[in-house]
Formats: structure tokens, sequence, C-alpha cells
């Protein structure tokens, strides 16, 4: 009876608590016209969004489909890592496209894939409950896909409640800034609730939390839907060959391709320096503080990175994708002279800041250069593109904590970034000259630009 009254107090404490911030969250995250552009509205379906992913990821904690950790053989760990992959197969080449089709009624379909995953959480309860994992693998997985599918919608209206005042880098990192608080709460009162009440309640409380944030999504301003005309008068190609991938300018292909060359780093870094500190011995801390400190360290690079794009005023994000991979490259570098636990906890605080603010300005610089009629395809693709490659810095880093000490695996990983930004420093320049030979008058050379 103790316990039980204990358990009570805890997550009464940690609702009022959360009730508090979430206070304080709508009053930044409505600031500076968000609240009259329907910005502010966005981010807090973006909140309960994350909060139904959290308690969805506390009630499967520990099934089969969660169950592998960094502590289980590296085989199991690449196959848990392969099979990230899986949803990633179906929002490149379906759902994008299909989303741009119904960029009319983006409200709808945001609600949609809200609704589905309350539905899906239903009967994951039951499945629990009785042990079903017939149907618990597949409803989790099409968990998996419609968060996605939400976070794709997410991006592509954005431009559309955009306030004059900030610009799309702070709008994507508010909304970032406001899923990351929200979970962070939401999650250790999952956990208290799962003990209280069984996963399987705590997954139809999660079905109540989507089906709130299919309501907060219908009520996303009018314009967040682009008129049929619209549709009507998209470039041939484009709005009817739906299963055509979309293709992008160099200036976005620029800016996707060093924010993967960030995700890879990220990838890289996390299972080498977990499978590291798990079997080297850094004095005078144990393998288990290690690990939870390498865990602190890139989780507080993430909030760092979310916080700096929530407060940049910087208008051209493509310079800062560009710092952010100088700064990424360099960091490694000096880590990998200087390798010890300090340096290591520094390389992953780089590495998860560098993933987080790349993004938000990745994803900005999408926003504006993209087109409504294949935004949302845009960004399928990079998503997808994005999870493979941390798949592969992450394979990459199980293969090489195998063979390699810290100075050399780190080495390598500057190695390889300077090689990527080099190679995209000196495209630009190239593109630079043949845009002064054009305006003087003589013709550029020749050159296919990447699509």
């Amino acid at each position: 009876m103790g316990l039980r009254s204990g358990l009570v107090g805890a997550v009464r404490a940690a609702g009022a608590g959360g009730r508090r911030i979430g206070g304080a969250i709508r009053r930044l995250t409505h600031a500076h016209g968000a609240d009259r552009s329907g910005l502010g509205r966005l981010i807090e379906t973006t909140a309960v969004h994350s909060a139904g992913d959290a308690l969805v990821a506390v009630a499967l904690a520990g099934t089969l489909f969660f169950g592998l950790d960094v502590t289980q053989a590296r085989g199991q760990v690449a196959l848990y890592l392969l099979v990230t992959m899986a949803p990633f197969a179906l929002v490149a080449p379906l759902i994008g496209p299909a989303l741009d089709r119904v960029r009319h009624a983006r409200r709808f379909a945001i609600a949609t894939t809200l609704l589905a995953r309350g539905l899906l959480c239903w009967g994951m309860a039951g499945a629990v409950l009785h042990r079903d994992e017939v149907t618990l693998l597949p409803a989790a997985f099409g968990v998996l896909v419609l968060s996605k599918a939400f976070g794709v919608l997410r991006s592509a209206v954005t431009p559309r409640v955009l306030p004059e005042q900030i610009t799309l880098v702070t709008a994507n990192a508010r909304a970032s800034f406001a899923g990351l608080i929200a979970a962070s709460v939401v999650a250790p009162v999952g956990v208290g609730l799962a003990a209280l009440i069984g996963t399987d309640w705590l997954l139809r409380i999660a079905m109540a939390v989507f089906v709130l944030g299919a309501a907060l999504a219908l009520r996303l301003p009018a314009h967040v839907d682009v008129p049929d005309a619209g549709a009507r008068n998209a470039p041939p190609g484009q709005a009817r060959r739906w299963r055509t991938l979309p293709r992008v300018g160099p200036v976005v292909a620029e800016a996707m391709q060093a924010n993967a060359a960030l995700r890879a780093l990220s990838g890289f870094l996390v299972l080498y320096l977990a499978f590291l500190l798990r079997e080297k011995r850094f004095e005078p801390v144990s393998h288990t503080v290690a690990l939870g400190l390498l865990a602190a360290f890139a989780g507080a690079g993430g909030l760092a990175g979310t916080a700096l794009g929530a407060w940049a005023r910087a208008r051209a994000p493509h310079l800062i994708v560009f710092g952010t991979l100088t700064l990424a490259t360099a960091a490694t570098a000096v880590c990998a002279v200087l390798f010890g636990l300090w340096a290591a906890l520094a390389v992953a605080f780089v590495g998860g800041l560098g993933q987080s603010l790349g993004k938000l300005s990745m994803d900005a610089v999408v926003q504006r250069e993209i087109g409504e009629e294949v935004r949302s395809s845009t960004f399928a693709v990079s998503e997808t593109l994005h999870q493979l490659v941390w798949v592969l810095g992450g394979l990459a880093g199980l293969g090489t904590s195998i063979v390699a000490d810290g100075p050399v695996a780190l080495g390598g990983a500057a190695a390889a970034l300077a090689l990527a930004l080099t190679w995209l420093l000196t495209g630009r320049a190239r593109r630079a000259g043949r845009r002064r030979s054009a305006m003087a008058g003589r013709p550029p050379e020749p050159h296919r630009e990447p699509v």
C-alpha cells in the first residue's frame, strides 16, 4: 500500500511539474507572432505527438521489438540497426509522394497519422495483455511509419505558418525543443504509470494522447492547406507522377550531403564509443558510469543544438550547416589527438550538437528552396537518406570497435569528415566560378549538377 501511494504521489507531482513546464513552453512557443500565424498550434501538436511516442517507447521497452541494447552481441545490435531502416523503405517511395497529393488537406492528413497511431496503440494494448507478438510487432511497425509520416508533414507545413519575426531554423528548433521537453517530462511519468497500472493501460493512455493530438491538428489554421488550384497549376510531371522521387537543385543537395556527413558521424560515435567504454576501463569511473556519461553528453549536445537553433537569428541556414560540419571536423580531430574519457565525452557532445543543429538548418533549406508540390516527397527522401547514413555510420562504428583504438578511430572519422567538407566546398567554388563566367559573358565549363 505504501508503494502504491508513493507512486501515485510521484505521478501527481510529475503531472503538476509538467503543467508548470507546459505553461512556460506555451509562452515561449507562441512568442514573436507564432500565436497569430499558427506556428504555436503546430508546435503544441508536435509536443503531444512526442509525448505519445514517449509513452509507446516506455510501454514497449523490454518487448522483443525494443529489447536490444548496446550490451548485447555486435551481431544483434547490427540486426537492430538494419530493422530500424524498415519504416523508411515505405516513407521515401510511397508515403512522401502520397502526402504531396493531399497537400490541400494537410490538417486532416496530420490528424489521420495521429488518430491511426491511437488505434494501433489500442490494438497493441490487447496484444501486450495476451502476449500476442504476431499482432504487436506489425502494430509497432505501423506506429513507427506513421511517426515518420507526421515528421514529414510537420516539416512540409512549417513555412506556411512561419511568422515574419523569426527564421525557419528558429521555427524548426522551437518545434523540436517542445517535442524533447514533452518526451522528457512524459517518459518518467510513463514509467511510474507502467508500474502502477500495467503496460496495457499505458498504451491505452497513449491512445488518448494521440487522439488529443489529432484534435489539435484539426485546429491548425486553414492556410496550412494548399488550395486545390495549386495542385492543378503545378508544373507538369510533379503533381501527377506521384511515384517519381523529386529532383532537387544544388543548394538542397549540398545541404543534404553536409547533413548526411553529420548524421554518419553521430551513428559512428554512438556505437563505437558505447562498445569502447564498455570494454575499456577509464579510471576512476566504472564502465556503467562511463556509458551513462556518454549518453548524458550526447543528449546534452542534442539539446544544445536545438537551443542554438531556437535562438538563432541567421537567415542563411546553408552556412549554419557548413559551419556545423567544420566544427565537427575540427573537434573530432582534436579529440583524436587528446583521446581519453573527457575527449570521448566531448566528441559525443559535438556529435549530438552537429546532428541536431545540422538537421534543423537542412530542413530550413528544403523549406525555403523546394516548392509545395514536392516538398513532402523531398522531406521523405531526406529522412530516408539520413537514417541510412546513420545506420551505415553505426555499422562502421561496430566494425571499428573491434580493430581500432580511440585515437585511430577518431582520426579516421576526422579524415572522412575533412574529405566530405573539402568535396562540398570544392563543388561550391566550382559553381561560383561558372556563375562568374556566365555573368562575364564567357561560356561556362560543361558540368552536370547533382540531383
